[in-house]
């Protein structure tokens, strides 16, 4: 499976932006998708995932600022990001793993990865 993520940008603190990941080659109904971001000079964090039913997970650096959603009709997952800051200054990339032997959590690994996107936020 492939994977593109976009919508990333340059915005201002405080400020919202949404980004989104296609899934390409495979039908997204099976997989979960998680959302992790790489800072200049850091280790990947993983911020968030949704699983194949819908649930959703948060790392706490940004739990109750972003949200994730899925569409799968669009094959398409979006992570709403609200009240961003500098730390939040980052590639934020998508993975995918199908994952249908718990629909209710999220894989500890995944196996596609999409190329990122970037996150400034700056003033």
């Amino acid at each position: 499976v492939q994977l593109q993520a976009s919508g990333g940008g340059l915005v201002q603190p405080g400020d919202s932006l949404r980004v989104s990941c296609v899934i390409y080659g495979r039908t997204l109904d099976d997989y979960a998708i998680g959302w992790f971001r790489q800072a200049p000079g850091k280790e990947r964090e993983w911020v968030s995932c949704i699983s194949v039913d819908g649930s959703t997970y948060y790392g706490d650096s940004i739990k109750g600022r972003f949200t994730i959603s899925r569409d799968n009709a669009q094959h398409t997952v979006h992570l709403q990001m609200n009240s961003l800051n500098p730390e939040d200054t980052a590639v934020y990339l998508c993975a995918a793993e199908r994952y249908i032997r718990d629909r209710r959590r999220c894989p500890r690994s995944y196996d596609s990865w999409g190329q990122g996107t970037q996150v400034t936020v700056s003033s």
